[in-house]
């Protein structure tokens, strides 16, 4: 964890929330004086935070924690919306959540 990177996404995602410095830290039950100590990357939340934090910003522990703030709009997993391919050339099978189009290779010694 890094934490100017992990400060600069806590910023972006607060802002992008539309909550003040203040708004966060009382959601969380901290003071504002930590969380502008996280967004300036002087220190990093406490780790019994991170599951609070990442539920108010609306984004996963891991990707708060590495910084990486792609939101995924897909929040569920389906196994009978799963489709199957499977590569005509190597038998390898291909899962994906909705139609693919599978092309394959041929290399030539």
């Amino acid at each position: 964890m890094d934490t100017y990177i992990t400060g600069a996404a806590i910023k972006r995602l607060r802002e992008n929330k539309n909550l003040t410095q203040s708004d966060l830290a009382q959601k969380i039950g901290v003071s504002s004086k930590a969380v502008s100590k996280w967004e300036t990357g002087k220190d990093l939340p406490d780790i019994s935070l991170i599951e609070p934090l990442s539920k108010v910003l609306g984004v996963s522990v891991m990707k708060l924690m590495s910084g990486d703030t792609v939101i995924n709009k897909n929040i569920s997993s389906n196994v009978l919306r799963s489709k199957f391919y499977v590569c005509p050339v190597c038998g390898n099978v291909i899962r994906a959540m909705g139609d693919a189009v599978i092309m394959t290779m041929l290399m030539s010694k």
